[in-house]
């Protein structure tokens, strides 16, 4: 009785502080109701309330609420629509890439582009973590992030994020829609994004240099070559990255000069990188001078532009540097450019690194370049009986972007995988590979 009398003083004094009774002890209002109600918290609430039933009938009712006069009810249309994987919800997350809050548009930008890669947009703290976690980690994961081969944008979907894209009265969103573009690959926007890499704003130069790396447009590359002399030191190393992606071999000269004669040591160190994604033989003589440098990323960087020039003459100099190397990462490189170079020596050894959580990225990006040659895929065909789970995971993902006819047995067999994430991503790379066969 007396615990009786103490939570009826307190719902007393709840209902004094607050003019309302507390919500236990309130009528629950329908959604359609709370949906029109002036107060914008319960309009948002009843929207998350809505998505929580997992009926799609309710999807165009949430949709509508997209031009609500409440930032936070729009908002909170915009995080929701982003977690539904349907087609409806294209429309309203274009119409919020013209909302008046440049935060909201940043969202519908990131929602677009995670409809298809599947990376639901975070905020607050999360949100923070996940771009703390991808900056401190090498460039194979950040070259990850994007739709899987195969899989295409709507046109109106690039229209609405080239539109966003060139309008830079709010540079933000106009920032996050040359990302979402890099993700979705849309080669339509390259000119798009050739015109956005000279902006005055840095950020958005580099933001549209590594979408242009990420569609592999090599036809851009002979563009960008005047941004080698950006005055700009975050647009330059992007540039340079960009074009020894691209291939763009006008631009070695300049990269040479760079790498060698540059006053700034990480501008040095970012020519390097370019000129060993460009992996001209002309350069054999730096990545050699490199894989004995003090400098573990120097030593890498040597490596992988050996094994990209294919210069058999390099053989001996990487099988000394193997021998002597204790650095896993710098190892896991020159056994990488060893393998390029035809021999089989440390084949194992590169796959096994696929199951390493701190080298495993990196071994994959090997793999999938070395597999661009059809003639190396039934290599790899025995290691997907491997017993470790990642190992076969991570197979998979490398087939996904290099597999052929040959392929589809061994991951048929694998999309039974008792892991269901090696499961998921055999069905990912059957897609793809079946994309291509068409």
């Amino acid at each position: 009785m007396k615990r009786l009398g103490t939570l009826c003083a307190w719902l007393l004094i709840a209902t004094l502080v607050s003019g309302s009774l507390p919500l236990a002890a309130q009528t629950v209002m329908p959604a359609s109701e709370a949906l029109k109600s002036a107060d914008a918290k319960v309009r948002a609430d009843a929207i998350r309330q809505l998505a929580k039933s997992g009926d799609a009938t309710v999807i165009p009712t949430i949709a509508s609420m997209i031009n609500d006069p409440s930032e936070k009810v729009r908002r909170e249309v915009v995080l929701t629509l982003a977690s539904i994987r349907t087609p409806t919800v294209l429309d309203p997350l274009i119409a919020a890439t013209r909302d008046a809050d440049p935060k909201i548009r940043v969202l519908a930008i990131e929602s677009l582009a995670g409809f298809y890669s599947g990376y639901v947009p975070s905020t607050g703290f999360s949100a923070f973590w996940q771009r703390a976690w991808r900056k401190a980690t090498r460039r194979f994961a950040e070259e990850n992030v994007r739709i899987d081969p195969g899989v295409a944008a709507e046109p109106k979907v690039i229209t609405a994020l080239v539109a966003a894209l060139n309008d830079t009265s709010a540079l933000e969103p106009s920032r996050k829609a040359a990302d979402a573009l890099g993700i979705l690959v849309a080669r339509l926007a390259v000119p798009d994004l050739i015109k956005a890499s000279y902006s005055s704003d840095p950020d958005l130069a580099v933001e549209a240099l590594n979408a242009l790396a990420k569609i592999h447009d090599f036809s851009a590359g002979p563009q960008l070559i005047n941004l080698l002399d950006h005055e700009s030191k975050d647009v330059k190393r992007q540039a340079i990255v960009t074009l020894g992606i691209l291939r763009t071999k006008d631009a070695l000269p300049k990269l040479q000069s760079i790498h060698v004669n540059n006053p700034d040591r990480t501008v040095r160190e970012k020519a390097l990188e370019g000129l060993a994604y460009l992996g001209s033989p002309v350069s054999a003589p730096l990545f050699i001078k490199a894989l004995w440098s003090s400098e573990k990323n120097l030593r890498i960087l040597g490596a992988e532009g050996l094994a990209r020039a294919r210069d058999p003459g390099t053989l001996s100099d990487l099988e000394r540097a193997v021998q002597v190397e204790k650095d896993a990462e710098v190892k896991l490189a020159i056994e990488y450019a060893i393998t390029a170079l035809g021999k089989a020596d440390y084949f194992s050894l590169v796959v096994k690194e696929l199951g390493s959580k701190l080298r495993g990225n990196a071994a994959q990006a090997y793999l999938t370049e070395l597999s661009q040659d059809a003639s190396f895929l039934p290599r790899l065909y025995p290691y997907l009986t491997s017993q470790d789970n990642d190992v076969r995971r991570k197979l998979c993902a490398v087939l996904m972007f290099t597999g052929n006819a040959s392929s589809v047995e061994y991951l048929e067999r694998l999309s039974s995988d008792p892991d269901v994430d090696v499961a998921t991503e055999a069905l990912r790379a059957l897609r793809a590979v079946r994309q291509r066969k068409t």
